[in-house]
């Protein structure tokens, strides 16, 4: 086995330790690995001024590297380092999400902060450092996600990125320019040059999993920025466009059509007949290399490609839009498409006159699960089919979330899955699908689970919808996040309910049936500003903070953006986590368990109440059973009588007591709250949630 980068990481930060004194903060959160109090200073911001060389040891030292077993790779993924038998039935590689805590981090923005507290978040502070996360500063936060039972760390995208024509202050990590590189700018300054950031993030993955957590990337297959460096070699993979006409390029409209209207090939011969589609396609020429190679051959080596082909060739990478009809969204002006046919859709191919024709961006040549060439672009499909073995050769991950891969060619999806669990059988994926309905797609595609539409059913718990979501979860053939925010949605502490809706619905979320918690990076501390606002999201929901906020109106995906890890309820989410996490574990199995699940109705059917209850025999061969009992109005208190009768046919539990294991409202009792042998009488305050166990 090769040495361990983590171990690595320690002697580097050894060696730089006492060059310089730093007045170096780091949030109090941040320190759940009892790091010496004689080595640091609390403020009364709730920050530790720390020597950050120490302080990251510490975290290595003392609590990352006693966890470490002889004769263990951890340089490949857990299962391959526990030599993980698959079981036999009723699993697929990857499974192992099922019974998984997912925290997801974007690394640039849950692991940053105004360390020299100049009040700004800055890319060059006064000791010439960047502010903002990086993997070494991300190692610190693992003992925090521990306490709140995270096994699993799902990171945002980390490939390199470009800034043309970038959104907000740093970009956005989706407009990858390079797949297989790291972004430079999650290497951490206080290393400098002894490591470089391949081996910073080796060091992280080796840390979870020394930690017995998994590690997940995000990958981008289906688009990638408009200035990407496979242009220089394959110019032929990309769409363009005039140079000089590019302030008029937009999305054709089409009378007649609903807005965001799915393309059809019923709709798309309306579409090609449209005035606004000629007008479109006209705008597409040929790659510069297919126009003249000669000069081609020139300029494709020099330094800023873009602006070389724009010099010699008046032409410019088309970029991305929606694939549905009337989206109201402007294009996507950092990303583009790659071409997946080398030929025209054939399901199409009548409604226009393709001789002379430059390849063209619309709703059919870029929705390619539906809309199929007869020539694939081969080379291009064996290059993104490799992006998740690159990862997991060089570092070892354990899974990956595939952008957008419903709307892949179905053939490219297969190879992409098929390649990545040759290399590793246990290796989970996670499909991009918002709509339960296409779970059983999702399923024969080969996923493990799906991210569903838990974030818009959720915080309408008035509508009922979130008792709908919980109750019918179990219909699904995969589990779903149980969620209700993401990187891409409104926070639950900014939604109707706020704090005390956050909270409760984080604490349901752990016993969702056919559900895998998921909490998005800064929930833990009740964040309110969004990451960004693209699902789900009013017109003013990038103005949640105060206007003297120095984050007010950023976006945490394109903006400098620290999470408020100092307000005074910082640690309330994780300790009830800390709490929540060997119950859940103790249950944990019946939780996607279809027959061993009952939900718990009431006469007068109110839409905020939410009960479910668990069964399972015990070694005498009795049945315990686990209730979960929770109102999910903030606001005002519930009484309410579940009936049990169902639950006592199915589980044959005959008790007429239990115990309060937990509640949001009171502490540990026993519980007798019985009407009659088959009916609860219970009350639940505005947004409790009770845990029995009887």
């Amino acid at each position: 086995m090769k040495p361990l980068m983590i171990e690595k990481l320690l002697h580097v930060l050894k060696s730089k330790q006492g060059n310089q004194i730093f007045n170096y903060t780091v949030p109090d959160l941040w320190n759940c690995f009892d790091y010496d109090p004689t080595k640091f200073i609390k403020t009364n911001t709730n920050e530790l001024l720390v020597d950050p060389f120490d302080f990251y040891q510490s975290v290595i030292k003392d609590y990352i590297l006693p966890n470490k077993k002889a004769n263990v790779d951890y340089q490949t993924s857990l299962s391959i380092s526990n030599n993980k038998v698959l079981p036999k039935r009723n699993y697929r590689g990857g499974d192992w999400i099922k019974e998984s805590v997912v925290y997801s981090t974007m690394i640039r923005t849950s692991a940053a902060w105004d360390s020299d507290r100049s009040g700004v978040l800055e890319e060059n502070n006064i000791y010439h450092m960047t502010e903002t996360g990086s993997f070494v500063k991300m190692l610190s936060l693992l003992p925090l996600l521990q306490k709140m039972g995270v096994d699993t760390v799902y990171m945002l995208p980390i490939s390199k990125f470009s800034l043309k024509d970038k959104k907000g202050e740093l970009g956005s990590p989706y407009g990858v320019s390079n797949f297989n590189e790291i972004d430079p700018s999650l290497k951490d300054p206080l290393i400098g040059e002894d490591m470089t950031v391949d081996e910073e993030f080796s060091a992280f993955v080796e840390a979870c999993h020394i930690l017995n957590m998994r590690v997940m990337i995000d990958i981008i297959p289906r688009t990638n920025s408009v200035e990407n460096d496979l242009i220089k070699d394959y110019p032929e993979w990309f769409y363009w466009i005039k140079a000089d006409e590019y302030t008029q390029y937009k999305v054709p409209f089409i009378d007649g059509i609903p807005n965001t209207t799915s393309p059809t090939v019923e709709l798309m011969e309306k579409v090609y007949q449209h005035e606004n589609t000629t007008r479109h396609i006209n705008m597409f020429q040929y790659n510069p290399k297919e126009q003249n190679p000669t000069l081609w051959n020139k300029i494709r080596n020099k330094k800023n490609l873009s602006k070389e082909i724009e010099k010699h060739f008046n032409l410019r990478i088309a970029p991305a839009f929606s694939d549905h009809i009337n989206d109201l969204q402007p294009p996507w002006t950092d990303v583009t498409f790659f071409r997946m046919y080398n030929d025209f859709p054939q399901e199409t191919v009548e409604f226009l006159d393709t001789t002379n024709r430059a390849p063209y961006i619309l709703f059919d040549t870029i929705k390619s699960n539906l809309y199929h060439g007869k020539e694939p672009n081969r080379k291009l499909w064996e290059k993104l089919a490799d992006i998740v073995p690159s990862y997991q050769r060089r570092f070892g991950i354990d899974g990956a979330r595939i952008d957008m891969g419903h709307a892949l060619p179905k053939k490219l999806l297969d190879m992409i899955i098929s390649k990545a669990r040759e290399n590793d059988v246990d290796f989970c994926f996670i499909a991009e699908e918002l709509q339960p309905k296409n779970a059983e797609f999702a399923y024969e595609a080969g996923y493990n689970m799906i991210i569903g539409n838990g974030f818009t059913m959720e915080p309408r718990y008035f509508e009922g919808k979130l008792q709908k979501f919980f109750y019918e979860s179990t219909k699904l053939p995969l589990p779903v996040f149980a969620c209700g925010e993401t990187h891409d949605t409104p926070r639950l502490a900014a939604r109707d309910g706020y704090e005390q809706l956050a909270k409760t619905l984080t604490v349901l979320n752990m016993f969702m049936p056919n559900g895998v918690p998921f909490i998005n990076s800064g929930q833990e501390v009740f964040e309110r500003q969004p990451m960004n606002t693209g699902l789900d999201c009013g017109p003013n929901e990038a103005f949640n903070l105060n206007e003297d906020d120095p984050y007010f109106g950023k976006l945490a995906l394109f903006d400098r953006y620290q999470f408020h890890y100092t307000n005074d309820r910082r640690w309330e989410l994780p300790d009830i986590l800390d709490t929540l996490k060997t119950i859940r574990q103790k249950w944990i199995k019946q939780l996607f368990q279809k027959d061993a699940f009952v939900p718990l109705t009431t006469g007068d059917q109110v839409n905020t109440f939410i009960g479910l209850a668990y069964y399972k025999k015990t070694k005498t061969n009795s049945k315990n059973v686990l209730l979960i009992l929770a109102n999910a109005n903030p606001y005002h208190e519930l009484y309410i009588r579940p009936n049990i009768h169902q639950l006592r046919e199915q589980s044959k539990n005959t008790q007429l007591s239990g115990q309060l294991l937990f509640s949001t409202h009171e502490g540990p009792r026993v519980f007798t709250q019985f009407t009659d042998y088959n009916n609860l009488d219970i009350h639940l305050g505005a947004g409790e949630v009770k845990i029995v166990e009887l």
